[in-house]
């Protein structure tokens, strides 16, 4: 069985292993990096870190977040270092089992394929499989 932090972006759901996930909290205040690749949202302060923050809309070529809507952070740990995506809404942990794995879905947008592991075919949705560290890479 493996352990996954959930989470939905753009009305997908995907997911990060527990043991990447450092934390999950709500969006902190950003301060904006001149000239920085598409995707990097700033750095925020986490109780005296500075934390890369990546938006992963925008890495995913996805609309932004609409007007107002605050986005959550997801806190993984990338090369021993912490790094916050943006994400719409934090999940549960679930549970899967290897048999309900598969390679990336050939219907996947060009822009996902990149950073998708895989996915798990659960009841009522499919989980797909973040890639922290393809997704971290500015």
């Amino acid at each position: 069985m493996s352990q996954f932090v959930t989470f939905t972006l753009g009305g997908s759901l995907y997911g990060v292993a527990v043991t990447r996930v450092q934390e999950a909290l709500r969006a902190h205040t950003r301060t904006r990096v001149p000239l920085a690749p598409v995707g990097v949202a700033g750095l925020v302060n986490l109780r005296g870190q500075v934390v890369l923050t990546v938006d992963l809309r925008a890495r995913l070529g996805l609309e932004p977040l609409a007007e107002g809507a605050e986005p959550m952070m997801v806190v993984v740990q990338v090369a021993g270092e912490p790094v916050s995506l943006l994400v719409d809404e934090i999940g549960d942990v679930v549970d899967v089992g290897p048999e309900a794995f598969e390679p990336p879905p050939d219907t996947l947008d060009v822009n996902l394929r990149s950073v998708i592991l895989g996915a798990y075919k659960l009841d009522h949705d499919l989980l797909l499989v973040l890639d922290v560290d393809a997704a971290a890479a500015a």
